[in-house]
């Protein structure tokens, strides 16, 4: 008998539910949090009111980060569980048809058409749902949204983004710390797209630049305006 392979490839798409919201989270808390206390200094606040805002916005961020996933998620799981519902159904209503749509989709796979018969015969007759769940709808189980899971991971990384500007409001002297926030930011930002794109598979660089360039344009405008509101008041 030929043994079965010991072997487990690691492949990263499973990663994509959590790691987006991640990276999601930590890419707001950042461009958020810095563009808002550069945007109060702008307008000559003082380092309370600045740190103030700034604390303030987190929370409010971090808070709303989680129930926006959570939200939008359940919507995407609710949809999920109406397909797996509606097999089900359909299934239970018309098996022999639903035989035959297994078998096309693996024939259209490139199995020849009495194998594929036999091997949708197979997966119906271990779990039918399973089979169609994953093949006719693509929702693997590793795929299948996860609301709670993705309301965390984007809430402590929004957390974990937020701390950078804040720290350096915080601990840099007056005079250097919006040179200062908007340095540690970006640095932070290009470093946040690289090891996003690695953790998925893709190329570094080009992320690290992606993110790097949209949040240095948001403080920008940000402390642009802050500026003016600052003369104008």
């Amino acid at each position: 008998m030929r043994a079965r392979a010991q072997h487990a490839e690691r492949h990263r798409s499973s990663r994509s539910n959590w790691l987006r919201a991640a990276v999601l989270g930590a890419d707001d808390g950042l461009v958020s949090t810095a563009s808002l206390v550069l945007g109060v200094a702008a307008s000559g606040a003082s380092t309370v009111a600045i740190l103030t805002a700034g604390i303030a916005g987190t929370a409010a961020g971090a808070g709303s980060m989680a129930a926006g996933e959570y939200v939008s998620v359940s919507s995407q799981r609710d949809t999920e569980e109406a397909d797996v519902l509606l097999e089900r159904r359909e299934i239970a209503a018309d098996p022999e048809q639903e035989l035959l749509e297994l078998a096309d989709i693996y024939e259209s796979r490139g199995l020849e058409p009495e194998l594929a018969r036999l091997v949708a015969e197979a997966l119906t007759e271990r779990d039918a749902v399973a089979a169609h769940v994953r093949d006719e709808l693509g929702l693997g189980d590793d795929r299948r949204a996860n609301p709670l899971q993705a309301a965390g991971a984007s809430a402590a990384a929004f957390l974990a983004g937020a701390i950078w500007p804040l720290l350096a409001m915080a601990l840099v002297p007056r005079g250097a710390r919006a040179v200062a926030t908007v340095v540690i930011t970006i640095v932070a930002l290009t470093t946040l797209g690289a090891v996003g794109a690695r953790l998925g598979g893709a190329p570094p660089g080009r992320a690290a630049l992606r993110v790097g360039f949209w949040g240095a344009l948001a403080m920008g405008v940000t402390s642009g305006i802050g500026a003016l509101v600052g003369v104008v008041a």
